[in-house]
C-alpha cells in the first residue's frame, strides 16, 4: 500500500518540475559552450548536467532554503553545487575502471559520448564548478555563509564523505559485510550528499548549528530511506524506467540492505524511515509538508 497519499503527489509534481526546470536553466547560464579547443570539455559537462535526473537533492534544498526565507537564486545556485558534485560522481562511476556503465538518465554515459579522456576532465571540472558557484554573490554575500557551505559540501564530497563510500563500496566486493558496515557504507556513499543539500538550505537560512538537531534527523533517515529503495529497484525495477543497467549488485556478490534483510524487511525499513524523518519536522508545522512528502516520495519511487 502506498504511504505517498494524492495530496502530497499533487504537491510534489509540479515541484519537481519546478526545481527541474531552474537546474537545467541555471546550468545552461553557468555552461555557455566557448569558441575554442574546450567545447568538447563543456559539452560533455552540459550532456552530465542537463536534462537528466530526478533532481532529489536540488528539491530538498530548495524546500529546507524555503523554510527560513532564502531567496530562490540564492537556492538555485547552491542547489546546483549540489547537483554539479553528483553529477561528477556519476561520470567517474560510470567509467571502465569503476562500474564500467553505458547508460544514464536514459541517455549514454558521458564517456561513451564523448571518450574518457573527455569524461574524466567532465567530472574534475563539474566538480570545480561546484564550488565556484558557492562562492559567487548571488549565492551569498556573505563569506562566512560561502565559507560556511564550501566547507559542508567539501566534506559530504571527499573521503569523509561520498567518496568515501565509493572506496567502501569497492572493498565491498572482496568483503562480507554486516548490516553495519553496508549502514556506514552507504551513509557515505549516498547520505552524505543528501545531507548536505539540506544542511546548505539551513546554512542559507542562517540557522546556527545547535538549531539544526531536527533536519540533520531527519537528513540521516532519508538518506539511509533513499539507498534501501535503491537496492529494491536494482533487484525488482524495470531499467527502462530506471534509464540505467540494473540488477548489478547481485552479479557482483555485494551485499545490500535487500541481501542482508530480505525484499519485504527492506521495504518495510525503508517506510519507517521515511514515517520517522517525516515526524522530525512535525515542529515545523505546514511549511514543512514538501519536506515530508520527499521522505514518502523518496521509499515510493519507481525509478
Amino acid at each position: 500500500m502506498s504511504v505517498l497519499t494524492v495530496m502530497e503527489g499533487d504537491m510534489l509534481a509540479p515541484a519537481f518540475a519546478r526545481v527541474q526546470a531552474e537546474i537545467d536553466s541555471a546550468f545552461d547560464a553557468f555552461l555557455p559552450v566557448p569558441r575554442d579547443g574546450r567545447a568538447r570539455l563543456v559539452e560533455a559537462m552540459r550532456h552530465a548536467a542537463i536534462g537528466g535526473g530526478k533532481r532529489v537533492r536540488p528539491l530538498l534544498l530548495a524546500a529546507t532554503a524555503e523554510l527560513f526565507a532564502v531567496s530562490r537564486t540564492s537556492a538555485i545556485n547552491a542547489a546546483c553545487a549540489v547537483e554539479a558534485i553528483h553529477c561528477y560522481s556519476l561520470i567517474h562511476d560510470d567509467l571502465p575502471c569503476m562500474d564500467d556503465d553505458a547508460l544514464r538518465h536514459g541517455k549514454p554515459t558521458v564517456h561513451k559520448a564523448f571518450g574518457e579522456a573527455t569524461a574524466v576532465l567532465a567530472g574534475d571540472s563539474l566538480h570545480a564548478l561546484a564550488f565556484d558557484i558557492l562562492t559567487q554573490p548571488d549565492t551569498s554575500s556573505d563569506p562566512f555563509c560561502q565559507a560556511e557551505l564550501v566547507a559542508c559540501l567539501a566534506r559530504a564530497s571527499g573521503h569523509e564523505g561520498m567518496a568515501g563510500g565509493q572506496m567502501m563500496d569497492m572493498a565491498a566486493e572482496d568483503a562480507a559485510y554486516d548490516i553495519a558496515q553496508v549502514t556506514r557504507l552507504q551513509q557515505l556513499k549516498t547520505g552524505a550528499l543528501l545531507a548536505a543539500s539540506v544542511e546548505m538550505g539551513a546554512i542559507l537560512g542562517r540557522v546556527p548549528p545547535e538549531g539544526r538537531g531536527p533536519l540533520r534527523a531527519y537528513a540521516r533517515d532519508i538518506g539511509l530511506a533513499f539507498q534501501i529503495a535503491d537496492d529494491l529497484l536494482d533487484v525488482e525495477g524495470d531499467a527502462a524506467l530506471a534509464g540505467k543497467a540494473l540488477r548489478k549488485d547481485e552479479g557482483q556478490g555485494k551485499a545490500t540492505f535487500v541481501t542482508l534483510m530480505g525484499a519485504d524487511k527492506a521495504r518495510a525499513q525503508a517506510e519507517l524511515l521515511a514515517r520517522q524523518a517525516a515526524g522530525h519536522l512535525d515542529g515545523y508545522g505546514q511549511e514543512a509538508r514538501l519536506l515530508q512528502a520527499l521522505a514518502r516520495f523518496i521509499v515510493e519511487r519507481d525509478h
